[in-house]
């Protein structure tokens, strides 16, 4: 398989501070790691980042590398402390990771690794031998440098004995090398140590395997060895030491704290990764972004391209004659013209009877009505409704819908919602959310915006989907995802698409699968308290629907098809009967023509 390198990036977080307090940190430690695929230097390599939260660093290592799939592990070590007494051989958390044994590890020192000529690996045998034999060929390989072998022997065993041992070594090294060609040194010398320190001065790498010594109890000295820890400090060359995975039952080190019975690790016990509260915690501070991050256009579209992408932008309309034309022109001049970021823009209108659609067309941008998408399955009413059809015409491999009333659009309002799907394969749906405030007699009021998230949705997802209680706006327009994944989950057709996509991608990918981004400030056309109520209505009768198909409730009665509202005309009072309520659209790929379109279409 392609080569792929993440350069990982742990935030830790104190005991007793909530996880999600590590997202500012978290943030930081993103940036800092943007500029790690620029030291890429061969094409072949696929170079990602990431950055994960943990109360100890080695904790989060080994959830990453069983997360990523991870087949070596490399730390940079530089050098021993200048304490006296030390316990830890490289590092704490270094041999933390070693006694989980997640996967192969190496520990490097580097002195100033410059032209590489010639590298060393002293042999003594056993799996961590083969392991830096094979590191050391690869490694070889790509610099263009001649591979030495060494292997220490007592001295005084006589010429027949060195014809044994350079035998031995020979072939064990023909095994483990694959071809390369191999230079092999048999040496008499009365300390190992002291024979590699040595012949190491030769040399510009040194690749050494740990001592072969079982995991688990004992001095963190019998990870590795007093040997390869002699090596790495003393030795003139860069030293890399490598450590085989162990075939050992992984323990984590909560099980491993919960055998002490006190208060502390009581305390652990209910921050486990298992508790939800942790859980949301966790994903709060690792998944939520901010549109900042990824302000570099350039780096955004090498990730597109490198990954053979294609993204689309849907931009649902319903009389935005007022700001249709600066939605557009801001995301089109930015995102396709001065780069080649968005292949694809379309308007999909509900039957505006203002200029909308006059607008985006004399701005050369396809329109398409979406009670004319599939016909044949007939048409509602229903922002949900023109999102679902727009799945049929739309051809990006990544899809992102933005709202068209927003009247400070900025280009970050796409670009955030890309960067993370871009940057990150483990999200796979991502939300928008942003300073909402509300404008009322003239004034604009700060944070007081996302009235129905607030009264209505926040409470409901905290009690019934708390999985969901760190999305900061559930009911926010501006979301995207991947393509495979828009197409398998059902649309609401109208006001409750939101929370339902929300909810059915949870069940499609789980949490870690959701990402939101900030995108600072949105103003919008606020809707009146009269819409408001009706939109709660909708949305709340929607979140049952998915409840109990989660069989999470189970309503004793149907619900209610109507809303009665309160009108009051002078002195009096009426009742005002509404039909309120989505529709339910199948998953997009379930639906036959959608297959046969999309297999006409080249891959």
């Amino acid at each position: 398989r392609p080569t792929e390198i993440t350069a990982l990036g742990i935030v830790e977080v104190p005991e007793g501070v909530s996880l999600a307090e590590g997202a500012s940190r978290a943030r930081e430690a993103r940036r800092l790691l943007q500029r790690v695929p620029e030291f890429r230097d061969d094409d072949s390599v696929e170079v990602r980042t990431a950055v994960r939260i943990g109360r100890q660093a080695a904790e989060g290592i080994v959830e990453a590398v069983a997360e990523i799939g991870a087949d070596l592990v490399i730390f940079g070590w530089a050098g021993p402390p200048r304490t006296e007494q030390r316990r830890a051989v490289f590092s704490t958390t270094i041999d933390e990771v070693a006694r989980e044994a997640p996967c192969d590890i190496a520990v490097v020192k580097q002195r100033g690794l410059g032209a590489v000529e010639s590298i060393l690996v002293p042999i003594r045998g056993g799996p961590n031998a083969e392991l830096a034999i094979s590191l050391a060929a690869d490694l070889a390989r790509g610099f263009g440098a001649r591979l030495v072998v060494l292997h220490v022997v007592p001295p005084g065993g006589g010429a027949d004995e060195l014809e044994r041992e350079r035998a031995a070594l020979a072939a064990f090294v023909k095994r483990a090398t694959r071809g390369i060609k191999v230079s092999h040194l048999v040496v008499e010398a009365p300390t190992v140590r002291g024979a590699i320190l040595r012949e190491s001065a030769h040399h510009q790498l040194v690749v050494v395997g740990a001592a072969a010594q079982p995991t688990g109890v004992g001095s963190g000295r019998r990870l590795f060895g007093r040997l390869a820890e002699t090596v790495a400090s003393r030795a003139k060359a860069t030293v890399m030491v490598v450590r085989t995975r162990q075939p050992v039952t992984p323990r984590t080190f909560h099980e491993l704290r919960a055998d002490d019975q006190s208060l502390p690790a009581a305390d652990e016990a209910l921050a486990r990764p298992g508790n939800l509260p942790t859980i949301v915690d966790r994903w709060f501070a690792e998944n939520t972004f901010h549109a900042s991050e990824y302000r570099d256009l350039r780096r955004l579209v090498e990730l597109k391209e490198r990954q053979g992408l294609t993204i689309s932008v849907g931009l649902p309309t319903l009389n935005e004659e007022k700001t249709v034309a600066l939605v557009i022109r801001r995301i089109r001049d930015a995102l396709m013209d001065r780069v080649p970021l968005l292949d694809e823009m379309l308007v999909i209108d509900s039957a505006s009877t203002d200029r909308t659609v006059e607008i985006a067309r004399e701005l050369g941008v396809p329109v398409r009505q979406h009670d004319e998408i599939l016909p044949e399955l007939g048409s509602y009413p229903g922002k949900g409704e023109a999102l679902w059809k727009s799945l049929y015409e739309l051809r990006g491999d990544i899809v992102v819908w933005v709202d068209t009333d927003i009247r400070n659009i900025q280009p970050r309002f796409v670009y955030g919602l890309l960067g993370p799907l871009l940057s990150e394969p483990r999200i796979q749906y991502m939300k928008g959310f942003y300073h909402r405030p509300l404008q009322a007699g003239g004034r604009m009021q700060p944070e007081e915006g996302g009235r129905v998230t607030e009264l209505m949705a926040r409470p409901l997802i905290n009690l019934f989907v708390p999985e969901l209680s760190g999305v900061i706006q559930p009911l926010a327009g501006e979301y995207g995802g991947r393509r495979e994944l828009l197409e398998s989950v059902p649309f609401f057709t109208g006001y409750a698409v939101e929370i339902g996509l929300l909810i059915d991608v949870l069940d499609r990918v789980g949490l870690q699968g959701i990402g939101q981004v900030d995108l600072e400030r949105r103003i919008h056309r606020n809707q009146s308290l009269i819409d408001l109520s009706r939109m709660s209505f909708t949305i709340l009768k929607a979140a049952i629907t998915k409840l109990e198909e989660r069989q999470q409730i189970e309503l004793m009665t149907e619900m209610g098809e109507r809303m009665n509202r309160i009108r009051v005309e002078g002195e009096r009072f009426r009742l005002e009967v509404h039909e309120v309520g989505d529709e339910i659209r199948p998953p997009m790929i379930s639906i036959p023509a959608y297959r046969a379109r999309r297999s006409e279409r080249p891959s």
